[in-house]
């Protein structure tokens, strides 16, 4: 059992919807409402409400004086970093990794495919009942780049195998080698970009990562090289990105954007060769069967006191 004597778990599904949780906790259904399931300081894991917002996420956190897990739904934290100085030493940050993978990076591929083809302007050209036919760039033969190549860059990599790119190339924050062949460090971007006809951005949100892809960053990309941002709008300078977009020499598919939600108004909205979707890469039927598999697993592992999985950190 679990070291602490607060058992109540936060979840943000009712406890009867997710199969095989352990006995001898106490399911408290919470999802971001004004009111609380229960007294905070009474819980001892607790699972963070899903695309709620820091405001949501950090609330409850300062009166949470025994929580031992805090487990976030998505694969970043960015959302509960603001409010880890409010937790007691010792409280275990996990992430969703598994969860996302799949439909993140079918997402990152459709994108691409959506951009390069033309979908929007056959789609306009619909509304319009115009036959838009010509000739457009294909995905065989290029280039990819994959910007943080984790578990979710990893994932668009195997959907890119069946595309006959001419080539993969991979970055993380530090180099290594896999299977596939070299990840290279982010060092390396400035000699790598210039090759790519797609840059795909999968990176996580930190501060080593936060307005990454810069003026600098663009500007070393290909005349007419394609940008898909499917990692966090703060990844991106949005000024300096408007710029090429609006010059004429870059394309972008953007699933995140900074801000978020992107305001009524603001020019990204009408940027030539911009494609945007309003950040679904992990909303998709897929994530509630792969969400419930991690919370049974991890609150097994938290009930029997055993290491939870997916650990990122522990607040000193």
């Amino acid at each position: 059992m679990t070291s602490s004597s607060a058992t109540d778990v936060w979840l943000p599904f009712p406890a009867d919807e997710v199969d095989g949780l352990p006995e001898g906790l106490d399911y408290r259904f919470w999802d971001g409402g004004r009111d609380y399931p229960a007294d905070p300081s009474d819980c001892g894991f607790y699972v963070v409400p899903y695309m709620k917002g820091p405001e949501v996420a950090v609330r409850p956190l300062d009166a949470m004086k025994r929580v031992e897990v805090v487990q976030t739904l998505s694969a970043g934290i960015d959302h509960v970093e603001p409010g880890l100085g409010l937790l007691p030493s010792g409280v275990r940050l996990c992430n969703a990794k598994g969860v996302h993978e799949a439909s993140t990076a079918e997402l990152a591929l459709a994108l691409v495919l959506a951009s390069l083809r033309g979908f929007p302007g056959f789609v306009h050209g619909q509304d319009e009942e115009e036959w838009r036919s010509g000739f457009y760039p294909a995905l065989a033969d290029k280039t990819v780049l994959v910007v943080g190549y984790g578990s979710i860059g990893a994932a668009v990599e195997d959907r890119l195998e069946p595309f006959e790119c001419a080539r993969v190339l991979r970055v993380a924050r530090s180099a290594r080698t896999t299977g596939r062949g070299p990840v290279h460090a982010l060092g390396d971007l400035p000699a790598l970009l210039p090759e790519a006809d797609v840059v795909i951005l999968t990176t996580p949100l930190n501060p080593s990562t936060r307005g990454l892809v810069d003026r600098d960053f663009l500007a070393a990309m290909r005349d007419g090289a394609l940008l898909v941002n499917v990692a966090r709008g703060g990844v991106v300078d949005t000024a300096a990105l408007l710029a090429e977009l609006e010059s004429g020499r870059l394309r972008a598919a953007l699933d995140v954007t900074d801000p978020e939600p992107l305001p009524a108004g603001h020019p990204l909205w009408h940027a030539p060769h911009t494609l945007i979707t309003p950040h679904v890469g992990g909303s998709t039927s897929a994530f509630l069967p792969r969400a419930k598999r991690l919370l049974t697993g991890q609150l097994t592992r938290y009930a029997a006191g055993e290491p939870v999985a997916n650990l990122v950190l522990t607040t000193g």
